[in-house]
């Protein structure tokens, strides 16, 4: 078994890493964080874990040694502890931001503040298995991509790799309440959310830089706060190469992610469902791909969705250890989503 700790339990991506990490057949949760909460029953914060485990929430002070160590903790109070975070545990996977991103000064330009452990920049694996599946078989030390960057990176790069696309790339990203976390501002009461659709980043949203990074364009971001709990989704709009046409995208997508068991090619030419719906990915580790040319403007509009608590940052770091322990990169990631929900 291996013996697993949630530091940040409390919130909405700790309570996904319980969800899957408690049903996961090869797991031992041995820990679940709270600073506010300790002693009481994970049970209380997280409803639906009602009669599936009788794990309390502790102290950090009191971690036992694990093996895997995984971080909910908040940006930049991340890198400042995470000298300490490496002592308690042989694996870590950090779910912040604060290791993602290569370069400090665009570190310090996105997240407002120069970056406290730079030295250790280079020590983390980008937590992203479709990229990076080799390198995570022995990585000690992996960061997790944020949900919109996830879908970015997975729905653009196989078309920057392959030479398809030119020029910068505008990403128009939608998401659900649940991505501001369980401690969200008034700006997410009820009364303020619903039935809006808030542009909360008109430009630079922190993702864009993420997902320039790995795909090597200029990336212009805005993202909009939707009547949804949970769910990303992104519209990337991109010039195309000369010569480029619907097969050689679609070949692109193929050849690149045949084999990966969370990616899938959604672009039907009908159907209620033929372009990537998050409504449907809720609760699985899935990031749909779709794609349509605008023929007259030699442009190629690119559909990603994906659930942003968990192939957009729970799930997605329990497939990484699922990698990285050597177990089926499926296992305690089987569930589909529902239709209708």
């Amino acid at each position: 078994m291996i013996r697993a700790a949630v530091l940040g339990a409390a919130g909405y991506i700790g309570g996904e890493l319980l969800r899957l990490l408690i049903n996961h057949p090869q797991v031992d949760v041995v820990a679940a964080t709270s600073r506010t909460l300790q002693g009481r029953q994970i049970d209380g914060v997280h409803p639906n874990l009602r009669h599936r485990t009788k794990l309390t929430f502790s102290s950090e002070e009191r971690l036992p040694r694990c093996e895997v160590l995984f971080l909910a903790t908040p940006h930049r109070e991340t890198m400042r502890r995470m000298p300490e975070f490496l002592t308690k545990s042989g694996v870590v996977i950090d779910l912040s931001g604060d290791f993602r991103l290569h370069d400090t000064e665009v570190y310090e330009e996105y997240y407002g503040t120069p970056h406290e452990a730079p030295d250790l920049i280079p020590t983390f694996t980008q937590g992203l298995p479709e990229h990076h599946r080799a390198a995570l078989r022995t990585a000690d030390r992996i960061s997790v991509p944020g949900c919109m960057a996830t879908a970015g990176i997975l729905s653009l790069s196989p078309l920057a790799a392959a030479g398809l696309i030119t020029g910068d790339v505008t990403v128009d990203a939608r998401t659900g309440s649940s991505g501001s976390g369980a401690k969200a501002g008034a700006e997410n009461l009820h009364a303020e959310r619903s039935g809006a659709l808030r542009v909360f980043a008109p430009t630079k949203h922190r993702h864009e830089a993420e997902i320039a990074q790995a795909t090597g364009h200029t990336v212009r971001m805005s993202a909009t706060g939707v009547e949804a709990v949970r769910g990303v989704q992104l519209l990337s709009r991109a010039t195309l190469a000369d010569g480029v046409d619907e097969r050689a995208i679609r070949s692109a997508y193929r050849t690149r992610y045949a084999d990966e068991p969370f990616v899938r090619i959604v672009a039907a030419r009908r159907g209620l469902h033929r372009f990537p719906d998050a409504k449907i990915l809720s609760g699985s580790n899935f990031c749909d791909i779709g794609f349509a040319l605008d023929r007259g403007a030699s442009t190629v509009t690119v559909i990603a969705a994906l659930d942003n608590l968990v192939k957009g940052g729970a799930g997605n770091a329990v497939q990484c250890m699922n990698v990285r322990f050597g177990e089926p990169e499926e296992r305690g990631l089987e569930f589909t989503g529902l239709h209708p929900n």
